[in-house]
């Protein structure tokens, strides 16, 4: 579709959104949200023509792209058959989302309880856990984001817990493998997994083994920057868990879904957890839908006794109709297929070559159509491109970035000192190589702030 310029339109609609929307995560008086017209495919284009090429995914949930026709067509159809009904009852688009979801989530996570999104998917998998050990206390990562739920940013590591951390809420933090900005002075992954698998088993041990319920961790960490656990790790950590008693939980809500070029990310490393959090890809955030997958273990524990909660929404036609939809749409198109195969022949490997020609990109990371590039000053030193947490001045150099990128027609997802690559995983290759070159447009900009 050719954009047509309506300004006054958007005017109107900016006017009513700085008037009546408050905006997650912002100060209110300090953004200027663009205006967009409309989306298809993967791109969209705001009210005066402007089209761009979606780096971001959304929020990194788009897995299909925009306005995919057989699933709008699903959304109607369901909307003219049954719009809502209660989460009690069986209802046929309910039943099926969770067969098709159970049919590729790994080992025996073949019950599935539905939610509104991610973060509520992560409250509800804490909750089974903490009631089916009898535990308290749930471990996670600082590099990690859970949502922005109580719960869920409590177990967040990023900057945004801060402000809502209680210091109560029965979390504690340790450091995952990273091996770029390592916490154990490791020099190969194998040190650097060793010596994070004796971190995070030492941690247990001085908070009591006794009393942790879970471990919770990103598959691969999402708006942390994309870092691939090096290998055994996470299978080190299946290990531990299973030595203490402890349920071991993975959050797909960003890797899952295609987004890796596997339905599920655990599928790279051929680790099952107890319990799985999804939402995002599984319809592409057409309508807001998560969930939980769950082991027949925990599933027995609520066999007889009732499980504490749900929600009002859970497993809304619509939503569940979106996901059935668009989940046969990516067997049928070759979507995850896709991103394995355009992430490996295209993706890889320009960034790569952008690494090598721009001082402004220190390390390459990712997998499928799930890439980071970690911007710095030095690549010697690694000094990030901009401090932890930058704000202001300080954060110049990203935002110079950023609107560099807007300015080549591509629209970036960046994170404090990384610009992640995450486009539709049903992207084209052309469109990919036009992003690609537009993102290296945009680095020369990143480049004028090294040393």
């Amino acid at each position: 579709m050719t954009p047509q310029p309506l300004p006054e339109a958007g005017a109107a609609v900016k006017a009513a959104d700085r008037a009546h929307v408050f905006h997650s995560w912002s100060a209110q008086e300090l953004i200027d949200p663009l205006a967009v017209a409309g989306a298809e495919g993967s791109y969209f284009w705001d009210y005066d023509g402007n089209r761009y090429l979606d780096f971001t995914s959304g929020l990194v949930y788009t897995n299909i792209g925009y306005q995919h026709p057989k699933v709008v067509a699903a959304i109607q159809e369901q909307a003219a058959t049954m719009t809502t009904f209660a989460p009690a009852f069986a209802i046929e688009a309910r039943s099926e989302a969770a067969r098709l979801i159970a049919e590729r989530t790994p080992g025996d996570l073949d019950k599935i309880f539905f939610t509104n999104g991610g973060a509520d998917a992560v409250e509800h998998a804490v909750r089974m856990a903490r009631l089916h050990t009898g535990r308290a206390k749930v471990l996670s990562a600082y590099r990690s984001y859970h949502g922005g739920t109580q719960q869920a940013v409590n177990l967040t590591g990023d900057p945004r817990r801060w402000a809502s951390d209680s210091a109560s809420a029965g979390v504690v933090h340790f450091w995952a493998p990273f091996l770029y900005r390592s916490r154990f002075y490791a020099e190969t992954e194998e040190q650097e997994t060793a010596r994070a698998l004796e971190h995070l088993e030492t941690t247990i041990a001085f908070e009591g083994p006794a009393t942790v319920a879970a471990i919770i961790l990103e598959t691969i960490p999402g708006t942390a920057g994309i870092m691939v656990p090096p290998p055994g790790y996470l299978a080190g950590v299946r290990e531990i868990c299973d030595k203490y008693g402890i349920v071991f939980v993975l959050d797909e809500v960003m890797a899952g879904f295609g987004r890796t070029g596997e339905w599920f990310a655990a599928d790279l490393f051929d680790v099952t957890p107890d319990l799985m959090t999804f939402a995002k890809g599984v319809n592409s955030g057409y309508v807001p839908l998560g969930g939980v997958a769950i082991s027949g273990a925990i599933a027995e524990t609520f066999g007889k006794r009732p499980y504490p909660g749900g929600l009002t929404y859970s497993g809304h036609p619509l939503a569940c109709a979106a996901a059935v939809a668009t989940i046969n749409v990516m067997a049928e198109e070759g979507v995850v297929d896709n991103a394995k195969h355009l992430g490996t022949a295209v993706l890889e490997p320009a960034l790569r070559e952008l690494a090598e020609r721009h001082p402004s990109v220190g390390e390459v990371r990712g997998v499928g159509m799930f890439w980071a590039l970690e911007l710095v000053r030095n690549k010697e030193t690694r000094e990030p491109l901009v401090p932890y947490n930058a704000a202001g001045e300080a954060n110049a150099p990203m935002a110079a970035f950023a609107a560099a990128a807007k300015k080549q027609g591509i629209w970036p997802f960046v994170n404090m000192n990384r610009t992640h690559v995450v486009p539709p995983c049903n992207v084209g290759e052309a469109e990919l190589k036009e992003g690609l070159a537009a993102l290296d447009t945009a680095l020369c900009v990143a480049d004028q702030y090294t040393e």
